[in-house]
């Protein structure tokens, strides 16, 4: 925070002097002392929010020296400079068209960091990663698009609910980019559905928000109006939410559009049986309850009854 507020002042008053100023700070980010790395990685990281970085052109020095910070044996750094990148979206939003590739390679890599006992690196990688998808080219996000959604969804049943709230936001985020993959982002949705719907009644509201904006977002891409229009009408962020009438509308939606994925559906809710949260746990039964309701006949043999029986 002391790095924040004296970079804004500096970024508003010392123009003309920064170009001096990050050059001799540039060796310090070589330092053997973690706490020089940290605090010059920070400085350099709340610098890339202002402007100040593209007019005095400085943005692809400053960019480079935080790619290269990726690999530093500090967790500390390395989270400060994927924040220093994604911070790239609000400093020179234009540039970031330029340079989509090579940010979005940084913060693939930053979810995949294998030395992240704590995730802080990986949710600095997802909230910086929603930053950016609003400038980036549809081109470079494609080839990428099927990765991060497989990474990011282990997170939605993450104990801390930064990264629950993280990673379901990046969610919503990324189906904007599904349609040139729809059947593929389709599978992602289908594979996620459950929790998000599940995660409506997360304890901590800033999840359930996250879940209706991450469900309002998939509405579109799932080929079943009636559905989208629920999503859409239903889950507004002002809107309390009467959960079981609206289960029960979702699931017969979901049993007259996709009847044959009964039995994937009511799997996926069965692992919830034994949530460590209350109203998750006993909102699953319920779902399956819905589920099994809305489904026609012919199509109710594909519920493996034993496996129900001893979900309990």
């Amino acid at each position: 925070t002391h790095a924040a507020s004296l970079c804004s002042a500096m970024a508003r008053h010392a123009g003309p002097r920064l170009p001096l100023i990050v050059k001799n700070l540039i060796p310090t980010l070589s330092s053997v002392f973690d706490s020089q790395r940290i605090t010059t990685t920070a400085f350099f990281a709340e610098l890339l929010n202002s402007n100040v970085v593209n007019d005095l052109i400085l943005l692809e020095t400053m960019m480079d020296n935080m790619t290269g910070r990726q690999k530093d044996a500090c967790m500390l750094v390395r989270m400060l400079a994927l924040r220093g990148l994604g911070n790239i979206a609000s400093g020179s939003p234009e540039k970031v068209r330029k340079h989509g590739a090579k940010l979005l390679a940084s913060m693939v890599n930053g979810m995949d960091d294998k030395d992240d006992p704590h995730n802080l690196v990986a949710l600095e990688a997802m909230s910086s990663l929603s930053k950016l998808l609003d400038h980036v080219e549809e081109r470079d996000i494609q080839s990428m698009l099927l990765h991060i959604a497989i990474r990011i969804r282990p997170f939605f049943d993450s104990e801390q609910p930064d990264l629950r709230q993280s990673s379901i936001v990046l969610f919503g985020n990324l189906t904007k980019f599904s349609e040139g993959n729809c059947e593929v982002f389709f599978e992602q949705i289908l594979n996620g559905l459950v929790t998000l719907l599940l995660h409506l009644q997360d304890p901590k509201p800033e999840v359930v928000k996250a879940c209706k904006f991450a469900l309002r977002m998939c509405g579109p891409n799932m080929g079943c109006e009636g559905l989208c229009d629920m999503f859409l009408n239903h889950l507004r962020e002002d809107r309390s939410l009467h959960y079981g009438e609206f289960m029960n509308n979702v699931c017969k939606h979901l049993m007259q559009s996709y009847p044959e994925m009964l039995n994937r559906l009511i799997l996926t809710n069965l692992f919830y049986f034994k949530s460590n949260w209350v109203d998750i746990r006993a909102a699953a039964p319920m779902f399956i309850g819905f589920l099994v309701l809305h489904v026609d006949e012919e199509h109710c043999q594909q519920v493996d009854l034993d496996q129900l029986i001893s979900g309990e």
